[in-house]
């Protein structure tokens, strides 16, 4: 009996299994677990039913082409080949392509997208800018031979002729539109050349719609500074832009509808305001009118003089009050200043001579202490009517 090693033995299992065509496209249904995004962008899960499992890699080539997230516990068919992992000995599906069981992959990507949009707060409504009154220039992004051009072009032109449309052309569907969108979504940003877009087009598939699901394109819409109307699609399509622009209408139609103002109508509100403006102006002149009459009528106006004479008559007593609190006043005062001159009076020393006492003097300075002379010393004696000197002949102590 030959004896193998170990290397060889998985070697023989792999040729077996790569040998096999139905191994070699196969196509199995599971449910996703234990699912793994590598840094590489290669994807590692295993796929199970209530009774087996089995273990699957999606290479990042195959995984780049996959429009949905793939998470745990999601239903899905995965279309590949059978094939042996050499190293570890374990067989493995290697996954080409991966398809939503039950539902379709555009889809889920779109609910998964939508999701993930809203989570960011996109669609929120304190993002949604009004739409401008009176625009001078609408913005069109859309095919230039759908009906949608047509649709808007005409409405427009029956609402009010004088607002500028402007087009930017794109394709709608297909490679390349979701990036021809958001480049007219930035030119019309950069250059501020209207003042609301509608962009939309007819309706169709979702593969069709598809471009207005990008999330570049959602992304971009959100980003505007000028107010974005989406018209895509039939009333009953609904595209992410729908719920991220400022404003959805149903039908191209209706887009130009919410844009372009009606100029009967607006002609209509003119007349409206005038009319309620000219009944204003009346009431107003009416009202003062009456109080005009009134006053002319009251007899303030017609006597003046009798409200004079009552404040005339008021001044007056005020006048009489106040020079009675004046006399009062300078009284008081006056007596006062009497009593403090009577007491200066009795404090002046000159009033003391006039009573025939004498001041006496010694090299101008008063004496008033024997211990301040002595014998021989000239002195100054002032009396009532003038001044003496003397001279010290005697010193005695006592009163």
């Amino acid at each position: 009996m030959t004896i193998y090693n170990v290397s060889e033995i998985n070697n023989y299992i792999y040729n077996l299994i790569s040998a096999d065509n139905i191994l070699q496209k196969i196509m199995v249904r599971g449910e996703i677990s234990n699912f793994k995004l590598h840094t590489s962008g290669h994807c590692y899960l295993t796929l199970k039913d209530d009774k087996s499992a089995i273990k699957t890699v999606v290479f990042r080539r195959a995984a780049q082409k996959i429009k949905f997230r793939p998470e745990n516990g999601m239903k899905v068919i995965a279309c590949g080949n059978i094939g042996v992992y050499e190293r570890d000995g374990a067989y493995q599906l290697y996954v080409s392509q991966l398809i939503p069981d039950g539902v379709g992959e555009l889809n889920l990507y779109y609910e998964q997208l939508k999701k993930k949009l809203a989570n960011e707060g996109l669609f929120e409504e304190i993002y949604k800018k009004p739409l401008p009154l009176y625009p001078k220039c609408i913005g069109i992004i859309t095919s230039k031979t759908g009906a949608v051009l047509h649709d808007i072009f005409h409405v427009a032109s029956l609402r009010n002729p004088t607002v500028k449309l402007l087009l930017y052309p794109v394709k709608v569907q297909g490679q390349g539109s979701a990036e021809e969108i958001t480049a007219a979504l930035k030119f019309f940003n950069k250059h501020k050349l209207c003042d609301v877009i509608i962009m939309g087009r007819g309706g169709g598939s979702i593969e069709d719609l598809w471009s207005f699901n990008d999330e570049d394109v959602v992304r971009t819409v959100f980003k505007s500074k000028i107010p974005i109307v989406s018209a895509v699609g039939h009333e009953t399509d609904y595209t992410l832009t729908d719920f991220v622009s400022d404003m959805r209408a149903a039908t191209p139609s209706q887009a130009a509808e919410f844009c372009v103002p009606a100029r009967e109508e607006q002609l209509q509100k003119i007349e409206l305001y005038r009319t309620k403006i000219y009944n204003l102006v009346c009431q107003q002149l009416q009202y003062y009118r009456e109080r005009l009459n009134n006053c002319q009528q009251s007899h303030v106006f017609k006597q003046p003089y009798k409200l004079l004479d009552t404040k005339y008559q008021c001044i007056d007593t005020l006048q009489l009050k106040i020079n009675d609190i004046c006399d009062k006043y300078i009284t008081e005062k006056k007596h006062s200043l009497d009593i403090l001159a009577e007491k200066l009076l009795l404090l002046d020393p000159h009033a003391a001579l006039q009573r025939g006492y004498s001041m006496i003097y010694k090299d101008k300075q008063l004496v008033n202490s024997i211990k301040k002379i002595k014998k021989t010393e000239q002195i100054q004696i002032n009396v009532s009517d003038g001044f003496f000197s003397a001279t010290v002949d005697e010193i005695m102590e006592g009163k």
